[in-house]
């Protein structure tokens, strides 16, 4: 995200550009805090916090596609990652509810 969000005019879209960056770093900082949280109840909350920052960096994408500071293919491949990142923790999630 943050080499992506480095270039031409994207870097100067100050609002956009952190936000998604904030998204990103979100997701693994979420995950790193609920692994280290007390209970797994509480890991849980964690992970869905960090299922909504994909979610967020998700819908984002488009906004940035939108906006031509992504082309299709970098696009294409940071949904996809988000999008795949999404699904595992809502596995996850569903693992350690079924515990």
């Amino acid at each position: 995200m943050y080499k992506l969000s480095n270039e031409g005019a994207f870097s100067r879209d100050f609002g956009l550009r952190d936000q998604m960056r904030r998204a990103a770093v979100s997701i693994m900082s979420n995950i790193a805090e609920g692994f280290e949280s007390r209970t797994r109840s509480l890991f849980i909350e964690f992970l869905g916090r960090a299922k909504a920052s994909a979610g967020e960096l998700r819908a984002q994408c488009y906004v940035a596609l939108d906006v031509g500071y992504l082309r299709d293919e970098a696009f294409e491949d940071l949904r996809c990652r988000a999008e795949v990142c999404s699904k595992q923790l809502s596995s996850f999630i569903s693992y350690l509810k079924s515990l």
